[in-house]
């Protein structure tokens, strides 16, 4: 299952959003009428969330779009796209060995030279971001976790909203390190005049593809791997155990 733009951003403020909150009522009525809201007016999609027309404006600014409009067009052209290959090979394969030999090719194809370079980045840094969307935000947590255990403090925010606002404000001064199995972490926000800002912190990111990444993404550290949904989140998590394991043999304080 290959997610697109506008479902992992939805999937993304279903999971960070408060059951309550306007933002998520927004979202699991649209998660669950997909079908239906190209016909739809901005007013009817108010009516039937109970909330006001503004309140739908500002879900789509919080989602980064522009419009209503935007946001109609975008749905009309993307949502969940299954491979039904995938699904059938999936049922002749064995979990537990695949998941196995996706972590031992993760961690047999990373530049190990790489990760020595981003542990001592961590070291030097005064303040450092980890982050990422849907599973990937499960690596960052992680990273967060076990550099506390090592005495150094890590900070992370699972909204994507929030991680972007963070990210954006940052300065030289910060390390920010991004786990996206896909590379694809900035295309779900338009960042346009705002590109020139994420020259200011230091950018890493975690990737299992060799597609070019955004001009201001200064180092990155990629794997290989089938590209297979579901081992995706368990490569993540392989290459940050190896950052943290680096991190502790540079600098040996606390043990794991």
């Amino acid at each position: 299952m290959i997610y697109d733009k506008i479902p992992v951003v939805f999937l993304s403020t279903l999971a960070s959003e408060k059951n309550d909150s306007t933002n998520k009522i927004i979202a699991e009525y649209i998660l669950a009428h997909q079908n239906e809201i190209h016909g739809i007016s901005i007013k009817e999609l108010a009516a039937a969330c109970h909330v006001g027309t503004g309140s739908i404006s500002r879900f789509v600014r919080d989602i980064g779009l522009n419009d209503f409009s935007e946001l109609k067009m975008l749905l009309a052209d993307t949502f969940y796209r299954f491979d039904q290959a995938d699904e059938e090979q999936d049922l002749q394969q064995d979990q537990i060995d695949h998941i196995s030999r996706a972590i031992e090719q993760a961690v047999s194809s990373v530049d190990m030279r790489k990760v020595e370079k981003l542990a001592r980045d961590i070291h030097d840094y005064e303040q450092v971001y980890a982050c990422g969307m849907l599973k990937a935000q499960n690596a960052a947590v992680d990273l967060q976790v076990d550099m506390r255990m090592l005495g150094k403090h890590v900070s992370t925010n699972v909204a994507y909203a929030d991680q972007i606002d963070h990210i954006l404000l940052a300065d030289k001064k910060d390390l920010i390190i991004i786990f996206s199995f896909t590379g694809s972490y900035f295309d779900y926000q338009s960042f346009r005049a705002k590109e020139r800002h994420l020259l200011l912190p230091k950018i890493w990111m975690i990737c299992g593809t060799q597609r070019e990444l955004p001009w201001f993404v200064n180092d990155a550290i990629r794997f290989a791997s089938d590209g297979s949904q579901r081992s995706h989140p368990f490569q993540l998590e392989a290459a940050e155990s190896l950052i943290v394991q680096e991190y502790a043999r540079l600098f040996p304080g606390k043990d794991l």
